[in-house]
């Protein structure tokens, strides 16, 4: 190994683990540095009071992109990771109390459309068979495709108007379904990577066929022991991982090539390649001086338009509640009016939608027994809006958990026995995501594959970038596929 090119990968989140394991595979030694005290990124997991906190991401589909990485070296991902598939995948939950159980099983979605408007079956059939074709096109053949030239992007161009992806995804869905309960039902997904229905292209309607396809899986232990795995495998490959590792600049040589990083303690790291699996934005805007920047200046950083925050709520309590199912999305009073206030006026409103995760209902493990693990996730506007976070997280979070006692959790102000909260600030100051957006570049059409962040920096030579920020965009899919977008760009050994 003394004579392989070496790499260093900025950031143990999804994105950096898999672009790690890629380099490993393909011989590189490889570095990884995490400024955290542990990998996982958004991934992270707290451990409080006997309770296992998933930080971040909850949902796996589409295993098979885990499942390659292990089998590049050598080994078979089910051995070391057991995923539990769930049906139905989430409760959808409405604000008059009536609710909508989505699930892989098509005969049991046709029944839940009835429950709405039995008009609305048939479109029902016609919309997943849309969804498998864009699936076909923007996952299976563009997703892993790197988007370096602008040519890259006019050819799929024909692709995009075929499939109309000229539309939103609330337009599209709206084609097919009239009852307003089940548009929303359809066209809730972008919110899951960082997107406005309204405005998101409609290429991301292919979820719903990704989802029928691999199904929703949950990890046994938590989403933090697929991140051990990963590490694992880098390790036993030969790569290393480093935390408290805090990078404060790509090293550019005098011929415009990255060619390693200088760390806060001053110490300076060579490498022949360079992987940042930080925030985009951030990467350019703090890693890179501004002598090295043509396309990613800081004006057009700030031009550039950036996904929803998200306020997250931890919680365990000292009883169970059985009748809550492992996903529930609880949605607000206004669908289109709070989307509004979250993506345009940048106002947090009284109006709230909430992801509730109940990982206990799958693995009690999650709590001690008799106790339940809980996060509740509430999307809000990124750090462009006005909002005092430090002055009102303490009652926007009273808010949440009123709302939850009065529908789902009866007398919950009673059985809470530990908490913790993270907010757009916590995005912004501890995750260091510009904004504090929570999923990077908004995944709108002007900002999705050869107009996002290239894997490969337009501007530096030997630099290269995976995650959500970057192509094919965010959610577990979209960071684990973009290192596979890396790994047709690096040179072989």
């Amino acid at each position: 190994m003394s004579g392989a090119r070496s790499a260093i990968v900025i950031g143990a989140g999804f994105g950096g683990l898999a672009a790690a394991i890629r380099l490993c595979a393909k011989g590189y030694r490889v570095k990884v540095l995490e400024q955290l005290d542990a990998p996982g990124g958004r991934a992270y997991v707290y451990r409080q009071d006997g309770h296992t906190f998933d930080a971040g991401p909850t949902i796996i589909t589409a295993p098979f992109l885990l499942e390659e990485l292990w089998e590049l070296c050598g080994r078979r991902f089910a051995d070391d990771v057991e995923l539990r598939s769930l049906s139905p995948f989430y409760r959808i939950r409405f604000d008059d109390g009536s609710y909508f159980n989505f699930s892989g099983d098509a005969d049991a979605m046709r029944n839940e459309i009835r429950k709405f408007n039995a008009d609305d079956v048939a479109g029902f059939d016609r919309f997943m068979r849309v969804s498998q074709s864009i699936y076909e096109v923007g996952f299976d053949q563009l997703s892993q495709v790197p988007f370096s030239k602008l040519t890259d992007m006019l050819k799929i161009i024909p692709d995009l108007f075929r499939l109309q992806g000229y539309r939103t995804v609330y337009g599209l869905v709206s084609r097919y379904f009239k009852d307003p309960r089940l548009r929303q039902v359809f066209s809730f997904h972008p919110l899951l990577i960082g997107g406005n229905p309204y405005t998101t292209t409609a290429v991301y309607t292919l979820i719903s066929h990704l989802e029928r396809q691999w199904g929703v899986h949950y990890v046994m232990g938590g989403t933090g022991k697929l991140v051990e795995a990963m590490v694992a495998l880098i390790e036993s490959t030969g790569g290393e991982l480093h935390c408290n590792a805090h990078v404060e600049e790509i090293v550019i040589d005098d011929s415009g090539r990255a060619s390693g990083v200088r760390l806060r303690d001053g110490e300076m790291l060579a490498a022949d390649i360079v992987v940042s699996n930080a925030d985009a934005a951030s990467t350019y805007r703090s890693l890179i001086p501004g002598k090295w920047r043509r396309r990613w200046t800081d004006a057009s950083l700030r031009r550039s338009s950036s996904s929803m925050s998200l306020f997250v709520w931890y919680f365990g309590t000292n009883r169970r509640y059985e009748d809550v199912p492992h996903h529930l999305i609880m949605m607000g009073k206004s669908y289109k009016g709070l989307l509004d206030d979250i993506f345009v006026n940048k106002f947090l409103g009284s109006d709230m939608s909430l992801y509730l995760h109940r990982p206990t209902a799958t693995d009690p493990a999650m709590a001690p027994t008799g106790h339940e693990t809980f996060y509740v996730l509430s999307p809000v506007p990124n750090l462009d809006g006005d909002t005092d976070w430090p002055a009102v997280q303490e009652s926007y979070r009273q808010q949440i958990q009123q709302r939850l006692q009065d529908t789902v959790l009866p007398d919950l102000d009673r059985h809470i026995t530990t908490q913790r909260v993270t907010t757009p600030v916590d995005f912004q100051d501890r995750l260091l995501s510009f904004r504090g957006a929570a999923f990077g570049h908004e995944p709108i059409l002007t900002q999705s594959a050869w107009f996002r962040p290239h894997n490969r920096s337009e501007d530096i030579p030997g630099l290269f970038l995976v995650g959500a920020g970057t192509h094919p965009g965010a959610g577990v899919p979209g960071v684990i596929a973009s290192a596979a977008v890396l790994d047709r760009l690096v040179e072989d050994v």
